[in-house]
């Protein structure tokens, strides 16, 4: 199993800070992939973190992973 993390609106639009979802074997892509269909979210700028550590959409999950979703941020 692993913990999916929302941040900022993404977790406002999931309406929970993380789901569990078993998607060892998959990559980020797929990843993004699913939740776009199943919460309606846009993913494509979003940056992913596979534990606490920035990973491409090539990365592939494991099992136990913890992967976090973080919106662009923007300031001033």
């Amino acid at each position: 199993m692993n913990k999916i993390m929302f941040f900022a609106h993404l977790r406002d639009r999931v309406g929970e800070e993380s789901v569990t979802r078993d998607v060892s074997g998959k990559t980020i892509a797929e990843l993004k992939q699913l939740l776009e269909e199943e919460f309606g979210l846009k993913l494509d700028s979003v940056m992913a973190a596979v534990n606490e550590e920035f990973s491409s959409d090539e990365e592939v999950i494991q099992n136990g992973d913890t992967v976090a979703f973080i919106p662009p941020v923007s300031g001033g």
